[in-house]
């Protein structure tokens, strides 16, 4: 069983990121924060660290369903997709997997949500690997 759904590209690494931005946008996901672990770390640890990103993405509408039916389900949010450098070079962009998360919800109004956002995240995924070709 996996948590996330998984892509990896051979692109620059900005241009990945730039993709997976306006893949999410096209998807209507905003990105609500963008987490530059490398910085961080660096900044915080004074540690070198591959290129990381943790874009944290929220399409206002199914939030909104969401939270209604569900009001805890806050803390599950936003949705996180992650951008980084593989050890063998690629890009990886990996994304929160919604119907493996909310199944530990146990809330059946989360269901057709949890398929909705799967299938977007996957027409995301989708988009940035086709770019890639």
């Amino acid at each position: 069983m996996s948590y996330t759904l998984d892509t990896e590209v051979d692109d620059p690494f900005e241009d990945v990121v730039a993709r997976t931005e306006d893949a999410l946008a096209e998807e209507g996901f905003g990105v609500l924060c963008d987490i530059d672990v490398k910085a961080t770390f660096a900044a915080k640890l004074d540690v070198d660290f591959r290129k990381y990103r943790i874009l944290g993405a929220c399409n206002p509408p199914l939030a909104h369903e969401g939270l209604t039916a569900e009001p805890g389900l806050g803390a599950l949010l936003p949705c996180n997709v992650v951008v980084y450098e593989a050890d063998d070079g690629t890009v990886a962009v990996r994304a929160v997997d919604p119907e493996e998360l909310l199944d530990a919800v146990d809330n059946p109004a989360l269901d057709e949500i949890a398929v909705d956002v799967r299938e977007r995240f996957e027409r995301v995924l989708d988009s940035v690997s086709d770019a890639d070709e």
